[in-house]
């Protein structure tokens, strides 16, 4: 058989055309990836008391040479780790060995879960999906290797200022880990590799929303005061594309009026909508009208968008079915309704309070939002069921309006990124600020800890504020604003300080009062400064107790300018000897369909016994 040498070079081609999606899938990448996640599952596994390493033997600077066995005992992985404050374990990814029968084999995360399921307590009918769930993350995690910004860059700012809004968009698409204290970060069960390149976040890649309409007897759009729905779709979609939406609707022999405009998320008209919502559309009480001309890029939270084209219009966050990290990754239509409202009345709170203004702190408004109810389903469904999350969205603030002359946007997740060759964001930061580390410190507690510390106190309000949820304003690398984000569903008044309105009253849950002051323990100390703490003790940038010093002394400055509250710190000690270990693994590892009932917070909480409190000893 002869072959000619234009066919050769058509079949390379071709071969080449079909592993271009797959190429970051090599034996290289996937043994990082793997060394990587084991790692993290080793510390956060044995943090949560989930696993209990044993010592071999204390070596030089801290570090022991330890040991967990598997759950038939025949399989051991030793390494080296320092065990810091909050019972953090400063595992080194590069001294992972792994061996079953003395034989030293590779370092697989897919085996590792298998070979401590018992001990992790998965169901096994569970198992295999939560085993999707890590190979997920492993394969995003060798896709994020070839990230092109080092840590320098990223706190430089990638265009050196010159375009703010692309800085802070590339920083938003850098970030490898995902959730620092989650191991199956990055599960996203859904996606095929077409749609991890069209819309994970770690691509960076431009997205058009879809947009339909939806009959006004099925949907419900809210919107915050002064602000209606003509106004709201004249600024985000422009006249133009809202004149051609409504010719559309015409052309098609409906009445534009009968309908109110929604956008979607292309996968899930593509994988749910058109399937799971078939009815509605052919009784016409869902019209698709294409795209919108505005281009959007998907933010660490994957179902939210920042638009590209014109930065300083608003997010849109949509709809999602996918499993992600404990959650199918849906929006309540019955949420959406009291979704302004609810921003509304907190901006409000934090305009008269006089120390959340003197700290800067500012808040993104969801100030509008949109939910379309399925009467199908929500009346074959549960409440809470992710069938009745389908199809809803809102529109949240852009945070670019906020920046004054000098200043810079930058996700708070960055201050816990490492890139490539080790070097950490938030060392760089400092670098570039010329401050003192303790200084630079003390004006992030300022911005970020002080705004929360007070929320608890003076009005038993809590945040949930992630690195994701919290972005930060910069200024020379030193942060001077903190912005919170995701409101109307993941803030909590847990007490009786607040008189609520009617229309706000969902964010009310009944909080033990022994288990507020976890809104800081484990919300802030436990799954960010632990990491940060960490990151700047392993960099020699500052010591734990420096760390936690200034932490404390900053504190004390603001109960010091609050008297009047005296009797909150004694009621919610910050400085308390030792607080509840409240575990995220174990709530994912329980149910990893719907690790929590958002509407009972408190409820479905796993503890593991208590953790010292590294404050106590600046009491």
């Amino acid at each position: 058989m002869t072959t000619t040498a234009g066919t050769i070079e058509e079949t390379v081609t071709t071969v080449n055309d079909l592993a271009a999606p797959v190429c970051h899938l090599t034996p290289e990448r996937w043994a990082i990836a793997n060394r990587h996640l084991v790692r993290k599952a080793i510390a956060e596994f044995s943090h949560e008391r989930i696993l209990v390493p044993e010592l071999i033997r204390e070596e030089d600077d801290s570090v022991g040479l330890f040991k967990v066995v598997s759950d038939d005992a025949a399989t051991e992985y030793r390494f080296r780790a320092r065990l810091l404050q909050l019972e953090h374990w400063s595992v080194s990814a590069e001294s992972i060995v792994r061996l079953r029968d003395g034989e030293e084999l590779p370092v697989d995360a897919l085996d590792f879960i298998a070979e401590f399921h018992e001990a992790l307590a998965i169901r096994q009918e569970m198992l295999p999906v939560y085993l999707e769930e890590i190979s997920s993350t492993l394969a995003s995690h060798a896709y994020k290797q070839g990230k092109p910004f080092n840590s320098a860059q990223l706190a430089a700012g990638i265009t050196g200022g010159a375009d703010r809004a692309a800085d802070f968009q590339a920083i938003e698409h850098s970030m490898t880990e995902g959730h620092p204290c989650f191991v199956a970060n990055n599960g996203r069960l859904g996606f095929g590799i077409a749609d991890y390149h069209a819309f994970a976040p770690e691509t960076g890649a431009t997205v058009k929303l879809q947009w339909i309409a939806v009959h006004r007897s099925k949907a419900v759009f809210t919107s915050s005061a002064g602000l209606d729905y003509r106004t709201h779709f004249e600024a985000e979609l422009g006249p133009s594309t809202l004149a051609w939406f409504t010719s559309e609707l015409s052309a098609s022999g409906l009445d534009p009026a009968d309908y109110l405009l929604m956008p979607v998320h292309p996968w899930q008209w593509d994988n749910k909508l058109t399937v799971t919502f078939a009815a509605e559309i052919a009784q016409r009480h869902i019209v698709n009208l294409g795209t919108g001309e505005d281009s959007y890029q998907a933010q660490q939270s994957i179902r939210t968008f920042f638009n590209t084209d014109n930065p300083e219009k608003a997010y849109v966050k949509t709809a999602m079915s996918v499993l992600n990290m404990g959650f199918m990754r849906g929006l309540s239509p019955q949420y959406m309704k009291a979704t302004p409202a609810i921003n509304d009345w907190l901006q409000e709170l934090i305009d008269n309070d006089q120390e959340l203004q003197s700290r800067g702190l500012a808040m993104i408004r969801e100030t509008a939002a949109i939910g379309y109810h399925n009467h199908y389903y929500e009346a074959a469904s549960a409440k809470g069921s992710p069938y009745r999350k389908m199809l809803s969205a809102l529109w949240r603030e852009s945070p670019l309006p906020l920046l004054k002359d000098g200043q810079q946007l930058a996700t708070m997740a960055s201050l816990l990124h490492v890139d490539s060759s080790g070097e950490s964001v938030v060392s760089a930061l400092i670098q570039r600020s010329g401050l003192a580390p303790t200084e630079w410190l003390r004006r992030y507690f300022e911005a970020y800890l002080v705004p929360l510390v007070h929320c608890l106190y003076e009005y038993e309000l809590a945040f949930m504020p992630h690195g994701e949820n919290v972005i930060l304003i910069l200024e020379d690398g030193v942060p001077v604003r903190a912005i919170m984000k995701d409101i109307a569903e993941e803030i909590v008044v847990m007490g009786d300080r607040l008189e609520l309105p009617e229309e706000v009253s969902r964010v009310k849950a009944e909080i033990p009062a022994e288990e507020m002051v976890l809104a800081i323990f484990t919300d802030v100390f436990d799954c960010i400064f632990r990491f940060l703490s960490s990151i700047l003790m392993e960099d020699g940038t500052l010591r734990e107790d420096e760390f936690w010093g200034t932490a404390a002394a900053v504190l004390r400055e603001y109960q010091q300018r609050h008297p009047e509250l005296a009797d909150q710190f004694a009621m919610h000690d910050l400085f308390a000897p030792e607080f509840e270990l409240s575990c995220l693994n174990r709530l994912q590892l329980r149910n990893n369909q719907q690790m929590l009932d958002i509407s009972d917070p408190s409820g479905g909480l796993q503890m593991a016994g208590r953790l010292a409190n590294p404050l106590a000893k600046f009491a």
